[in-house]
């Protein structure tokens, strides 16, 4: 059981001016260690998590029987909070989110509004949109709308084809700076999620920073943010999940994913009525090969770290 520390991320001008408080209060204020102001500085961060925070998070994954990865993000501040964000767990279908964003990057209006064709035997469990579809076709606008608002997972497989396949997507994913997120497989074999086995795996910080790069940051022009946020919004998939965490009001746009060994996932951006955008990655699993997943968990987890993040 992981019962790490939850680390919380400051903004450097507030750590800068948190140590100079610190110095012209106490008489210690030299130190004769011969520590440097940065060092200094980190310690003052990691100072700011608060005991029982550690123990609310610790007592969730105890409560649960699982493993928590967190990453949260207020995009207007600066400040994070993060809860084994750098362990991998399966990224299951949360990666339809990065293919998405991919594709978005590199096709044009046209290539969207053509129509991509497959067969029955394309189809592969968990497919509730392409499976009706089968004799005509659809467009590959549809088809993204299929997997990230339905999850649907030959939806998946066919965004991933139009990239040339799970390497060109990692290709891609690296090209962006992410040198984290393995894409191995395609779906349903990628949310296996055996317990060390690195395929198809990422952290909650590394999807959380695709994210936001995906849907605030530059990757994308503002015309295929928009369509990426209306597509997220209106995912039917999450409302057990980040969207059960955060308060009342907020706007959520989030990709869930789920797999074996427990494994329950959900990446989002929410928006707050009056403030900024806060970025949410909650990865979960519980080790065990036939173990359910604890859905309650990501929300719980969610309020968890907001209350941090206001803290």
């Amino acid at each position: 059981m992981y019962l790490a520390k939850l680390r919380i991320a400051v903004p450097a001008a507030v750590l800068a001016t948190t140590s100079a408080l610190l110095a012209g209060c106490s008489s210690a204020s030299t130190d004769s260690s011969g520590t440097s102001p940065s060092a200094s500085a980190a310690a003052v961060s990691a100072s700011a998590s608060p005991a029982a925070l550690d123990r609310s998070v610790a007592a969730l994954e105890k409560r649960y029987h699982a493993h928590v990865g967190l990453y949260v993000l207020d995009t207007r501040t600066g400040r994070s909070v993060s809860y084994q964000a750098d362990r991998r767990f399966a990224h299951c279908s949360t990666i339809k989110a990065l293919a998405a964003g991919v594709l978005l990057r590199r096709t044009s209006d046209a290539r969207l509004d053509h129509v991509i064709t497959y067969r029955t035997s394309d189809l592969v469990s968990y497919s509730p949109i392409t499976s009706k579809h089968v004799a005509h076709g659809m467009t590959l606008r549809a088809v993204i709308t299929a997997a990230l608002e339905y999850s649907d997972n030959t939806a998946e497989n066919l965004m991933v084809a139009q990239l040339g396949g799970p390497d060109a997507l990692e290709s891609a994913l690296r090209t962006m700076g992410d040198a984290t997120t393995h894409v191995d497989r395609t779906e349903p074999s990628l949310n296996d999620a055996t317990p060390g086995d690195t395929r198809d795996t990422s952290t909650a910080r590394a999807l959380g920073t695709d994210l936001r790069a995906f849907l605030l940051g530059d990757a994308l022009p503002a015309d295929r943010q928009r369509l990426l946020r209306n597509w997220m919004v209106h995912n039917t998939t999450g409302t057990d999940y980040i969207r059960a965490g955060v308060p009342a009001g907020w706007k959520v746009g989030d990709k869930t994913g789920s797999g074996g060994y427990g494994t329950r996932n959900d990446i989002a951006v929410a928006w707050p009525p009056g403030r900024g955008p806060v970025v949410i990655s909650v990865l979960t699993d519980r080790g065990t090969a036939n173990a359910p997943s604890g859905d309650a968990l990501i929300a719980d987890a969610t309020r968890t770290a907001l209350s941090a993040l206001d803290g």
